[in-house]
């Protein structure tokens, strides 16, 4: 009996970190193929979708050259779009246009290095026609869920990040968003 329980909570170990581990090689493999469908968007493919049955498509580009960040930003915030990558929230400005872009993803893949901007960080978006639109970090703070003003459009052009908070907290989910805002950089 002693040994079932043992081999039993043996192998529930594994599964538990089996499951961690694909959570990670899904991010970082989504993230190779939708490099593939951003170089069709560059070259003027409409709608270029990362894998066949993919409900979503490269929007931009965004960079962190400092943190050595380089990720597809999807159309579309759903947590099934938000397993894969960053995601653009529907219904805010776009990468290029006027107001607020706003783009959300999860803390502990693909937005885990919001903890590690600093205020004058340089982001940067690089949209599908080659164009790059530079932000630098103003503001970082931790907000309730349903402060929803954060994502209304603004007067002027910037980009706000955000994701769940804590980072290391072990349960999904929470009440608490960490906001990166960014003010778009006049370039002269």
């Amino acid at each position: 009996m002693r040994r079932w329980c043992l081999g039993l909570l043996l192998m529930g170990g594994l599964w538990q970190l089996g499951e961690g581990a694909w959570i990670h090689a899904k991010a970082m493999l989504a993230q190779q193929l939708l490099q593939q469908a951003w170089e069709h968007v560059e070259q003027g493919e409409v709608g270029a979708k990362p894998w066949p049955w993919a409900d979503t498509t490269p929007l931009a580009r965004l960079r962190v050259d400092r943190l050595g960040v380089d990720q597809i930003v999807l159309a579309g915030a759903s947590g099934r779009t938000l397993a894969f990558g960053p995601g653009h929230v529907t219904g805010a400005a776009l990468p290029g246009g006027e107001g607020n872009v706003v783009i959300s993803g999860h803390r502990d893949t693909h937005f885990q290095f919001l903890r590690e901007l600093k205020g004058g960080d340089q982001i940067e978006l690089e949209l599908p026609d080659g164009g790059v639109e530079r932000y630098a970090v103003l503001h970082q703070a931790v907000y309730h869920q349903d402060d929803v003003w954060l994502m209304q459009d603004s007067l002027y052009q910037q980009l706000t990040l955000i994701t769940c908070y804590p980072f290391d907290d072990p349960v999904p989910g929470g009440e608490l968003r960490y906001v990166v805002e960014a003010e778009k950089m006049v370039m002269l």
